[in-house]
């Protein structure tokens, strides 16, 4: 499974991460050239690191996530989070023209609802499913839990 994971990064890499990493770098570097956006900056950096890799981890809401996030996030999706979430749902669109590239624009489409709304969100390792039943069990939620698994 690490192997996979390893390949899908690499393509990945090479034909869009380092594209998305840049638009999210320049975002940040933007966003800090004033002292009160530096937070935006901060989660700008953050998921340019996580685009360059995105396979095997994924977002989770951070518990102490409040009301600050939520209208910074609403401040992020005005300024700069459309034009990127747009970016990733071009590349998206792009990707599932073929077979192979479809985990690819999967992938593009998860990212594009987190470069909307990325305040308040950790970035986590996913850990692989142990058997087939639960294969696919963070796609939608996130990573499931340990309560999650055990069922």
């Amino acid at each position: 499974m690490d192997t996979l994971r390893l390949l899908l990064n690499l393509v990945w890499l090479v034909l869009q991460g380092w594209v998305l990493a840049l638009a999210y770098a320049l975002a940040g570097v933007l966003a800090c050239l004033l002292i009160v956006t530096i937070p935006f900056g901060i989660a700008a950096f953050r998921l340019a690191f996580f685009v360059i890799w995105p396979f095997g981890r994924t977002t989770v809401r951070a518990p102490d996530a409040g009301v600050a996030s939520a209208v910074g996030n609403l401040l992020w999706f005005l300024v700069a989070g459309w034009w990127l979430a747009l970016l990733h749902i071009v590349a998206g669109i792009g990707f599932c023209l073929t077979i192979i590239g479809i985990p690819f624009g999967v992938a593009s489409f998860k990212l594009a609802a987190v470069g909307l709304f990325p305040l308040g969100k950790r970035v986590v390792e996913n850990t692989p499913p142990r058997d087939w039943m639960h294969a696919g069990g963070g796609v939608v939620g996130g990573a499931p839990g340990r309560a999650a698994v055990a069922r």
